[in-house]
């Protein structure tokens, strides 16, 4: 039994795969699949859904996809579902510039990571959850680990931003971790139809 990961997004991989260390995953790459679903939705959950079903019905497999990012209270939720693309596609530096340009003269800097992750069984079935993580953002980077916004996002119970965590910190409180732990059930559940 095992899953495919519908993104090429490493660090989320990675995260994933640490999360269910005793689970198969198997991301687009290790499978040669080039496509993906149009990330379109207005949602988090509208584009987790989206991109595991694709795959799940394109490919005949069970497909597990993420949709995250960071919204700031100050610029009315944005970047949003924007957020891998919110000045440049997928470029964390040039995203993290424009956060900042926006953000710096806003007097509420509170945000929260949102996290909807989408599991599409190869049946049919559907399943997802919604987690999010809340802290707020400082105007100078700490921290080498993580991806994203991660330097600029500060909890303040750890006193830490997201990128000073180590992996297995981050998956003890981020927004993906969350969810990804709260599907638990679903991973059970398909492991034992799989084993019959």
């Amino acid at each position: 039994m095992f899953f495919v990961i519908a993104s090429n997004n490493e660090n989320k991989i990675k995260e994933i795969k640490k999360i269910y260390p005793n689970y198969d995953f198997k991301s687009l790459k290790d499978l040669n699949i080039v496509d993906e679903a149009q990330e379109d939705g207005k949602t988090f959950k509208e584009n987790a859904i989206k991109k595991a079903l694709y795959i799940a019905k394109k490919y005949n497999v069970n497909a597990i996809a993420d949709d995250s990012g960071l919204c700031c209270l100050g610029l009315n939720k944005r970047p949003g579902v924007y957020s891998a693309r919110f000045a440049k596609d997928h470029d964390d530096l040039a995203n993290n510039n424009k956060l900042i340009k926006e953000i710096k003269n806003v007097k509420n800097k509170k945000a929260y990571y949102e996290a909807s992750i989408a599991i599409c069984l190869a049946n049919g079935k559907i399943y997802t959850k919604s987690k999010k993580c809340y802290g707020y953002i400082m105007l100078s980077p700490k921290g080498n680990n993580g991806f994203g916004y991660d330097p600029y996002f500060y909890i303040p119970k750890l006193k830490k931003t997201m990128a000073e965590l180590t992996i297995e910190e981050k998956n003890l409180i981020s927004h993906r971790a969350k969810a990804l732990k709260s599907l638990k059930r679903i991973f059970k559940k398909v492991e034992k139809i799989d084993n019959r």
